[in-house]
């Protein structure tokens, strides 16, 4: 069974990769939990090949965060198969956090460690040697900007630092997969876009992401692909433009000059869509068939009708749109705190 092997030739502890390289780097089936009367995770499918992002979406309450705490050893399932890496999480549990890194959705950092003693533990728990693990760590701090900070104590950092300390933590043993729970939660623009880009880092270096997220941007960004649970169940999968497709085709939106125009203009392009146009405040929405020449029959059409608009766009669905559409609302995403995410 590999193991956390230590390469003298170029002075790294690495972790060993799967024996079977053909295989998902994460595959679940038949994902089953439940708390009491509440049935978490209802059967739950779930696949990521080796070096890509799994973005796994859902309503607040879907089951998300427990998928992640069974499939990261953290919780028993009731029934079903899972495997991390190349190993079952629940019959190798051990050797399993050997192969995988974890940042929840909150901070979980020794308040009493400085932040360069906080990964040098991290470092030393996966069986770093001492100078190893402080030269990882300082490269971490250096990337999450916490540098200035190492020697002090974490007690006295920011909300948004502890965030950035602990993804460093989850980063320490370079991961084979690494899981993050709704990472980008209290983290300020320049920080979520940091993260954003060691997170293609790594995965273009061959490590999988498992990203649980209600920043749609987020994973629209960074999954190949895309499963979103409700009420405990994966109700639909795929890459993102194929959930996009499943919304609907191309929109085109027309912003008018004059709102009582509207009736026109819906009269000049419904022959564009098998659909009737929308009226939102001076601005008419269809679902067009085709995209190619689609602006220029638009703004034909409208001009033949005396149709005046000031903006025009042809639009593809976003994630918001197919979130709204197989869960019923937008998806909730928390107000990051100024003060606290500095």
């Amino acid at each position: 069974m590999p193991s956390i092997l230590e390469d003298s030739s170029m002075g790294e502890t690495t972790t060993g990769t799967s024996e079977h390289s053909d295989e998902p780097a994460i595959s679940v089936t038949g994902l089953r939990k439940s708390f009491g009367d509440v049935r978490a995770l209802d059967g739950v499918d779930l696949e990521a090949a080796p070096g890509t992002v799994l973005g796994l979406l859902g309503p607040n309450g879907a089951g998300k965060t427990t998928a992640v705490r069974v499939m990261t050893t953290l919780l028993a399932p009731d029934a079903g198969t899972i495997r991390v890496a190349g190993l079952d999480v629940v019959c190798d549990a051990v050797a399993s956090r050997t192969r995988i890194g974890l940042a929840g959705q909150y901070a979980a950092v020794d308040e009493n460690l400085t932040g360069l003693e906080n990964l040098v533990m991290v470092g030393r728990l996966y069986g770093m040697r001492r100078p190893q693990a402080k030269q990882r760590s300082r490269e971490l701090l250096a990337r999450f900007d916490l540098l200035e900070a190492a020697g002090r104590p974490a007690r006295g950092y920011s909300g948004g630092m502890r965030r950035r300390l602990d993804l460093a933590a989850a980063l320490v043993a370079r991961p084979l997969v690494l899981f993050l729970d709704e990472p980008t939660t209290g983290l300020d623009p320049r920080s979520r876009l940091t993260l954003w880009t060691t997170i293609e880092e790594l995965v273009a270096g061959g490590t999988t992401v498992l990203l649980t997220t209600q920043n749609l941007d987020e994973a629209d960004r960074l999954a190949d692909q895309i499963a979103v649970i409700d009420q405990g169940s994966v109700i639909a999968d795929g890459t993102p433009d194929e959930l996009k497709d499943r919304v609907g085709g191309e929109r085109l939106e027309v912003r008018l000059s004059h709102p009582e125009a509207a009736d026109w203009a819906v009269h000049a392009l419904a022959p564009m869509s098998d659909e009737p146009p929308a009226i939102d405040a001076g601005t008419v929405t269809l679902t067009v068939r085709r995209r190619s020449g689609t602006i220029v029959e638009a703004v034909r059409r409208l001009d033949e009708g005396g149709v005046g608009v000031d903006d025009l766009a042809l639009r593809r669905p976003t994630l918001d749109d197919v979130f709204l559409s197989l869960t019923g609302h937008v998806a909730e995403v928390a107000d990051d705190d100024e003060e606290e995410a500095a």
